[in-house]
């Protein structure tokens, strides 16, 4: 009984967002798809289909363990996490699939399917005991699993009624820990042996799908999938470990229907369709991407310094799910899959090289829910403006004098700190300084999102915008502060004009962060009055820390763009959420190919200088460690100089582009570097 009330918990909150985003409210309700004529043929599901799905899991894993003097311990782990919202974490998936269906004339369904699901918290722990090792920890936590399934069911004329059935695997860590009470996912604690295993087992379950248009469909679907006892020894610590897992998981998800196999070549080259209605939107990207750091000079190094010739890639996968719930207003989720790591595990270089490297990085894909927010937008007069659809925003039209205000989780410098041509690290340029102000420390999460609200107040020429945001509960943590007693006030006031016949815009922009930080210089009187290494974390107290910014972007002709960034802030105090820089100045530009005869290419070009105060030189210099940088010393420091440019062109229904960066004074540090980083991205969206 307590699996079913969780699944019926999990399924009735899932259902409240699917009636959002399919049917937006009652009065839009259809007896069918609104594509579909008025005496439409039945639903053609023949042919090839891939897609995506989230799932809520939960489970158990029963086990049994044998210590060397013969004590036998034996209970169950419970699988099942709730969702946790200031840590992003409970006992969801996020999965890619594909398959082939077929229906025959007697509207008989056949078909294959299979499928991969990346979870973000599906485990537990258990404590024990036993008479030779004492208190003891198990945990047993799911890494990666999929199946392969055939499917038979009956097309009805415009939905389908399944049943599933066919093999399913399981990449799974299990655990034991004589340190008990350590957060799961904790990998490494001390005291902790682990095992990777492989699990073979069965799947069965059934689903429903309708038709959305004629290329997206939308599905409900429960699947059970069972796994046989493994066994583990562990001779280190005395003990033989033997266990099963079970999974009863609701999956919503949407399905793309490619047609018959002729048509696989076309969407190879031209990508797939977002599904685009008056009151849904779907959208996706994926983008990967590897970089090289070159040898270079590296006389000493500390626990967080950058290292030579390393190789480190990141790939993610997002889906952009639209409602627009009534006039002026949207809700979007953005459900993502992240894996990998940035060079050096995103140490060492105050402008880190890439911002599709997050501070958490994983060998093995996992979900998180980026975004979850409400915009609504009241239309004040003026100029009625074209709006193009796209990624988190429906295409229509909206007046040129409008109120915006948007609530909810999401990244504050969607909304601030933006510029057309450096700030998106998936389409321009990757590096921190150059996508985003450094010296904005703006209020994240180790993946750069937060809950918060804002406002914008578009007025002619003019936009003033204001918002707060929660703060992490330590500096540059994974978790939130679930009090809000962290927190941080931003305001920007953009001005957009016209110079020499070619649009531009200047904003500028402040912050107020009041939270739990440290300052340099307490910490290295307290090391030095107490003989240790000196630590932020010893001397954090609630305190205020400010910073200001300019961001300049413009047109100079229809080809070529500039754009500027300068920008300081509070440098006695730690970074809160972004990265070690207390002085900061950007210069860059972008170039259309159609300048040599390629108009869907562009190259970009960026050069910045970062600095930091002489506290944070000191703190650096007597061995002390900050979230990004720490060579253990720092005897000659100068200022951190990097200059990035990259080629991206078109391929197919892709796009790639090639990246160089050339970074001096790695960490502010003379002795090292400088360093050379080749990188290449590889990113198609819908």
């Amino acid at each position: 009984m307590l699996v079913t009330r969780r699944i019926l918990n999990t399924a009735s909150g899932l259902a409240l967002l699917v009636g959002a985003s399919n049917f937006a409210s009652a009065a839009d309700l259809q007896p069918r798809p609104s594509w579909l004529p008025s005496s439409p043929a039945p639903y053609d599901w023949n042919g090839f289909h891939l897609g995506a799905h989230f799932g809520y899991v939960t489970g158990r894993s029963d086990w049994s363990a044998v210590d060397t003097a013969g004590g036998v311990s034996a209970g169950t782990v419970d699988m099942f996490n709730a969702y946790e919202a200031f840590k992003g974490t409970g006992s969801y998936s996020l999965g890619l699939q594909a398959g082939y269906t077929h229906v025959l004339p007697s509207r008989l369904m056949l078909g294959i399917e299979v499928d991969v699901s990346a979870p973000n918290l599906i485990g537990g722990a258990r404590p024990f005991e036993t008479s030779a090792a004492g208190p003891v920890e198990l945990t047993a936590r799911s890494i990666l699993s999929g199946t392969v399934r055939g499917r038979i069911g009956y097309a009805f004329d415009h939905w389908l009624l399944y049943g599933t059935a066919g093999f399913a695997w399981s990449y799974d860590r299990l655990s034991l820990t004589t340190n008990p009470g350590a957060a799961l996912g904790e990998e490494e604690a001390d005291g902790t042996v682990a095992a990777r295993l492989w699990r073979l087992g069965y799947a069965v379950g059934g689903g429903v799908e309708i038709p959305l248009s004629p290329a997206w469909t939308a599905r409900a679907e429960y699947l059970y999938t069972g796994f046989g006892a493994q066994q583990v020894a562990w001779p280190t610590v005395g003990h033989i470990v033997s266990s099963d897992l079970s999974l009863h998981s609701i999956r919503l998800g949407l399905n793309y229907h490619i047609g018959e196999a002729t048509k696989i070549p076309n969407l190879l080259s031209d990508g797939l369709l977002p599904l685009e209605q008056d009151r849904i939107r779907v959208h996706g990207q994926s983008t990967f991407t590897i970089q090289y750091a070159a040898p270079f000079r590296s006389p000493y190094s500390g626990p967080n310094s950058f290292q030579p010739n390393i190789g480190r890639q990141t790939w993610d996968v997002t889906f952009y799910l639209g409602a627009r719930l009534w006039e002026g207003a949207e809700l979007w989720v953005n459900p993502e899959i992240d894996q990998g790591f940035g060079l050096s595990n995103t140490f060492g270089i105050a402008g880190f090289p890439s911002a599709e490297a997050y501070k958490v990085g994983s060998a093995y894909p996992y979900a998180r829910l980026t975004r979850t927010f409400l915009r609504q937008t009241i239309d004040l007069g003026g100029e009625i403006e074209k709006v193009e659809g796209g990624a988190n925003q429906f295409g229509g039209s909206q007046s040129s004098d409008r109120l915006v205000f948007t609530v909810g989780k999401f990244s504050s410098v969607d909304i601030f700190d933006t510029n057309k041509y450096a700030h998106d690290p998936r389409t321009d340029f990757l590096n921190w300084a150059v996508v985003d102000t450094a010296t904005f420390d703006y209020a994240a999460d180790a993946w750069a999102f937060t809950y918060g609200a804002a406002v914008e107040w578009y007025r002619g020429p003019w936009t003033v915008r204001a918002g707060v945001f929660d703060l992490p509960k330590v500096p540059n943590s994974t978790d939130l502060d679930p009090t809000f007693q962290q927190f941080q006030l931003i305001g920007e006031v953009e001005r957009r004009y016209t110079l020499w016949g070619r649009p531009g815009k200047l904003a500028v922009t402040g912050f107020l962060s009041r939270a739990r930080l440290g300052r340099f210089e307490d910490a290295v009187l307290l090391g030095q009055a107490t003989g240790t290494t000196p630590e932020l974390a010893a001397v954090r107290r609630y305190t205020g820390k400010t910073g200001l910014s300019a961001n300049l972007e413009q047109q100079i002709t229809r080809d070529i763009g500039v754009f500027a960034r300068a920008g300081f802030n509070d440098r006695e105090l730690e970074t809160n959420a972004f990265t070690d820089v207390d002085r900061t100045a950007v210069l860059g530009a972008a170039l259309s190919g159609r300048l040599w005869g390629r108009p869907d290419d562009t190259v970009g070009i960026a050069g910045v200088v970062n600095q930091i105060g002489a506290s944070h030189i000191a703190y650096l210099d007597a061995g002390g460690l900050t979230a990004i940088l720490g060579d253990g010393k720092l005897p000659n420091p100068g200022l951190e100089k990097i200059v990035e440019v990259y080629y991206s062109l078109p391929v197919a229904s892709w796009r790639v582009t090639l990246d160089y960066q050339f970074i001096a004074n790695p960490a502010y540090n003379t002795d090292r570097g400088p360093v050379s980083i080749f990188g290449t991205r590889l990113r198609t969206a819908f």
